[in-house]
C-alpha cells in the first residue's frame, strides 16, 4: 500500500488556496500538523431539493446541486482522483446525492477496514471524502469556514489510520465557504 507522497504536489490547484496547517492535539498530548486549503462555492439558486440532510448548503457545481462534500469529490475527480463521500450521518459511500450508494474498489475497503478495526470497531470520525489514485489514498476533511472544527472522533481516525501505515500528507482538511 502506497500513500501520497505529498498532496500539494498534486495536480490540486482546483482545491483552493493554501492555508496554514491545523495543528491537531493527538491523545498523547503531541501535535501534528494538517494541511489545509480554503475554496469558496457559489450557493444553488435552481429549484431545492428534497433532502438537504438536516439543512446541509446546497451549492452549485457546474448547474447542479450537490452538498460541499460531494463538490469536493468531484474536484478531487477532475485531478484524476475516484473516491467516495463517506455519508457518517447515513452511513453509506456515495459518489452523488442521496439515495444513491456506492461500493469501495477491494484496495481502499481492505484499507478502510483495517483502520476501522484500529479505531475499536468504529467507521465513526472518517474524514468526509476518502479519494484514491492507483494505490495512492487521500482522505479530506470538509469544514464549513467559521462554523465547522475538527472533532475529536476525526481525530482518533486520523490517529488509527497513521497506525496502520497511513501517512500524515495523506491528509488534507477543506475549509469552505459560501460567496455570493
Amino acid at each position: 500500500m502506497r500513500h501520497n507522497p505529498d498532496i500539494l504536489s498534486m495536480p490540486l490547484g482546483k482545491l483552493g488556496e493554501q492555508l496554514s496547517p491545523e495543528a491537531l492535539t493527538l491523545s498523547s498530548g503531541c501535535l501534528v500538523k494538517v494541511q489545509k486549503r480554503l475554496l469558496c462555492f457559489t450557493p444553488w439558486r435552481g429549484p431545492s431539493i428534497r433532502d438537504t440532510f438536516g439543512n446541509k448548503a446546497v451549492l452549485d457545481f457546474h448547474g447542479k446541486p450537490l452538498f460541499a462534500e460531494l463538490v469536493i469529490l468531484r474536484l478531487l475527480q477532475e485531478a484524476g482522483w475516484k473516491g467516495v463521500w463517506v455519508d457518517s450521518y447515513r452511513r453509506a459511500f456515495r459518489r452523488s446525492l442521496p439515495p444513491s450508494r456506492c461500493a469501495l474498489p477491494p484496495g481502499a475497503q481492505n484499507l478502510f477496514d483495517k483502520i476501522v478495526r484500529a479505531n475499536g470497531g468504529r467507521s465513526g470520525g472518517c474524514w468526509d471524502i476518502f479519494a484514491w489514485k492507483g494505490r495512492l489514498y487521500l482522505f479530506v476533511e470538509s469544514k464549513r469556514r467559521r462554523r465547522d472544527s475538527i472533532r475529536a472522533t476525526q481525530i482518533n481516525w486520523y490517529e488509527s489510520a497513521r497506525k496502520v501505515g497511513v501517512r500524515a500528507n495523506s491528509f488534507l482538511i477543506l475549509e469552505w465557504e459560501v460567496k455570493e
